[in-house]
């Protein structure tokens, strides 16, 4: 595993030799200028600076070479369209609360990753939320956010303990910093990367529009990753496999008119900011956060899109 330390995501043209030894991957890619506007807020936080990849439109950047082959190993083990990994009434998606300034921290015991992650104690109360509910056996997620402090907490396989809480993995994220995670390192998700940020959340699609990219999974992937990713969860060789970090967009030729409410929003998001590959998983779900306002019948409008619809688009070399 090769981990180096901490590097910062800067807007410009740079490469990273130019910026040093301990230089840091330019946040505007080589295959265009992205384009930065204001950053999504949360809980009074803005989720991340604005000029995170995140919160980049992808409008302008062109075609990776090979996209097509990269859509396509997506789709070949049998599913072929988008689908919403959220809904059903709050029973699906991963769940997130925001918190005060002055929660109370408990201590976090790691029982995997302890070496890749960041120490406790965490403003996570007890009854925080879990991924798939208590009794879930998965990945089990716990996300927070602390208000006043503007910090995300992030866990995985997450189980409260009576006084503390056991997890694989965990990651204090500033949310005023670009700061990556140590290169080769993980986090609570796959690709190293946050998850709340890439959620679809109900409050954005009511309010009409979605300023970020959005979280995704695909079911294989190469030991590769692209920032802002920094970890690979694969032995595969295989460059036909998407790597993490890997960006799509909506294709700008393909119409919308047809779709409506909620689907529409998500849809004007993927073009306009794209999707990040974060997990392995099935292919072409894409992360929502649990709400009980969600409308599956408008949700299930995302299943007449192809995965063919999408475009790999350049934002970097892969690093291995």
């Amino acid at each position: 595993m090769f981990v180096k330390g901490r590097i910062f995501a800067v807007v410009a043209g740079l490469s990273i030799a130019a910026l040093g030894a301990c230089g840091t991957p330019p946040l505007v890619p080589p295959g265009g200028s992205a384009v930065v506007t204001a950053a999504p807020s949360l809980g009074g936080c803005s989720m991340f600076p604005a000029n995170n990849a995140w919160n980049q439109k992808v409008t302008t950047l062109r075609v990776r070479t090979d996209s097509n082959t990269l859509i396509n190993n997506i789709s070949s083990p049998g599913r072929t369209n988008l689908h919403a990994d959220f809904g059903g009434a709050g029973a699906y998606g991963i769940p997130f609360k925001v918190v005060p300034a002055s929660q109370p921290k408990v201590a976090i015991h790691y029982t995997a990753y302890g070496a890749e992650s960041d120490p406790g104690p965490f403003p996570i109360p007890g009854n925080a939320p879990v991924e798939g509910g208590a009794a879930s056996n998965g990945d089990r997620h716990v996300l927070v956010l602390q208000q006043g402090t503007c910090h995300l907490y992030e866990l995985g396989r997450a189980f409260w303990q009576g006084d503390h809480w056991n997890a694989d993995v965990g990651v204090n994220w500033n949310l005023a910093s670009n700061a990556l995670r140590p290169l080769g390192w993980t986090s609570a998700d796959a690709a190293g990367l946050p998850i709340l940020p890439g959620l679809v959340r109900y409050d954005e699609v009511a309010a009409g529009h979605i300023d970020h990219a959005v979280r995704f999974t695909v079911p294989r992937t190469q030991r590769g990753y692209i920032f802002p990713a920094t970890h690979f969860a694969s032995s595969s060789t295989n460059a036909t496999l998407p790597p993490m970090g890997l960006r799509l967009r909506l294709k700008s030729s393909f119409s919308l008119a047809r779709y409506h409410g909620q689907a529409l929003v998500i849809l004007q998001a993927l073009k306009t900011y794209g999707m990040i590959v974060a997990d392995n998983g099935s292919s072409w779900y894409v992360t929502g956060a649990v709400d009980k306002r969600w409308n599956d019948d408008d949700l299930n409008q995302l299943k007449s899109v192809a995965g063919t619809a999408f475009e790999a688009v350049d934002t970097g070399a892969i690093h291995h």
